[in-house]
């Protein structure tokens, strides 16, 4: 069976709480890369898991097999 990425969209990636955390995600990584960290091939983790939290103390720069791994 074809995946539906219209209908994901539609039903989750496209609602307003998940653009938001989306939007915060890519700003997380636009600071950590501007402070010098090279991010290539890693990922961003949030330390207590809310994207929406972007203070340096709680962002580190990870694997992303480890960071994707983790709930």
């Amino acid at each position: 069976m074809a995946r539906n990425y219209r209908k994901e969209y539609d039903n989750y990636q496209g609602k307003p709480e998940q653009r938001a955390n989306r939007s915060s995600r890519n700003k997380a990584r636009r600071k950590l890369s501007k402070s010098g960290y090279s991010l290539k091939g890693k990922d961003v983790d949030h330390k207590d898991g809310n994207p929406k939290n972007n203070s340096r103390s709680n962002l580190k720069v990870t694997s992303k097999g480890y960071n994707r791994s983790k709930k």
